[in-house]
């Protein structure tokens, strides 16, 4: 009789059974399947192929897709058809969360593999830049609002519309879709800070609070869409070519990208800070964020090398401060975090649902 897990499912149900007349416990599926963010990609990447070659498994398939398209194809479901785990450059989103729920995905794992950095960088050959958050919510909202405090479609096209002192350039900057937890991040951690900075939208944001409404919300997450703003694909290393041969654009992806990229491309600095190893790490650059991967717990011992693979992932030689992550520009978080996510990889304890 084919054993049940805790949530009901058979072993055929969720990666056994090649066909269903299978009554063997031959494995539809070998390898570790991996969606989500590009920013993560390279690091888990760079796991999967120490994995491939000291455990003598099958090397996992890494995909990047993005991590709100990861999230998606993460939570459709168990079963060998659907991912293992989930790259992500942000937390799980409450609706992701739920989504995961509706479709049999109970038990999740989320495990925070380090540190990194929204980055605005451009060509070296570039003048040195350093803006303010105000400054690129200015230059990417699509709405602002005018000296009478009324909305606007956003009338600025170069730099020195924003403030005089900035350059006399068109403003152009190449990011994600809105399907990367880069943008997401980008948007809370420049956008919304940078809204923050105007009484009339802080006066916004408390009467939604009020209300009850989102007024507030729309504004800083609405970027423009009249050239200003090119979105560039899930593919970053694509935005540091276009920037590279292009001194006016400015391009927003994670630390990583630009720590490979130090030959072709300088950052620019945010609220006068750059973003250094250091400054993330110790939290002073005004765009550090987390870096995840979520992992379904009922896959564990069904797909073969889970639990080694994620034992890999958390281990000191991969995250610590000398660890071959870092040399691909991971930033490594404090000592009792990685302990925490090396505690959740052994012990296998699921997420709480999230509040937002």
């Amino acid at each position: 009789m084919t054993p049940k897990f805790k949530n009901g499912l058979t072993r055929a149900a969720i990666a056994f059974a090649a066909t269903s007349a299978l009554s063997t416990a031959a494995l539809a599926r070998e390898e570790i399947r991996i969606v989500g963010s590009s920013t993560v990609y390279p690091f888990t990447t760079a796991v999967a192929e120490q994995f491939g070659k000291s455990n003598g498994g099958k090397t996992p398939v890494v995909e990047s897709t993005g991590t709100g398209g990861g999230m998606k194809l993460f939570c459709a479901g168990v079963g060998e058809t659907h991912p293992d785990i989930a790259n992500a450059s942000r937390p799980m989103k409450k609706a992701e969360f739920e989504l995961c729920q509706a479709n049999g995905v109970k038990d999740i794992l989320e495990i925070k593999i380090g540190l990194d950095g929204i980055v605005l960088a451009q060509s070296k050959k570039a003048p040195d830049l350093s803006l303010q958050q105000e400054e690129v919510f200015l230059a990417l909202a699509k709405e602002i609002h005018d000296e009478n405090l009324k909305f606007i479609a956003n009338p600025h096209k170069n730099w020195k519309d924003v403030d005089p002192l900035l350059p006399d350039t068109k403003i152009e900057i190449l990011g994600p879709p809105p399907t990367s937890g880069t943008r997401d991040a980008f948007l809370e951690l420049v956008m919304e800070k940078g809204a923050k900075g105007f009484g009339a939208l802080v006066e916004m944001k408390e009467a939604d609070e009020k209300n009850g409404t989102k007024n507030y919300e729309k504004v800083w997450k609405s970027i423009r869409q009249d050239g200003a703003f090119v979105e560039a694909g899930e593919n970053d290393n694509l935005i540091v070519q276009k920037i590279e041969g292009n001194p006016n654009a400015i391009g927003i992806f994670g630390y990583s990208f630009l720590e490979e990229n130090v030959d072709k491309i300088k950052p620019v600095l945010i609220g006068g800070v750059e973003p250094t190893y250091e400054n993330i790490a110790k939290g002073t650059y005004p765009a550090s964020r987390a870096l995840f991967i979520y992992v379904k717990k009922a896959h564990i011992g069904v797909i073969p090398g889970m639990k080694e693979f994620l034992a890999e992932f958390v281990s000191p030689k991969a995250v610590g401060e000398d660890g071959y992550l870092v040399g691909k520009g991971l930033i490594s978080q404090p000592k009792e975090d990685q302990d925490k996510a090396a505690k959740i990889a052994v012990e296998l304890t699921p997420m709480v649902a999230p509040e937002k």
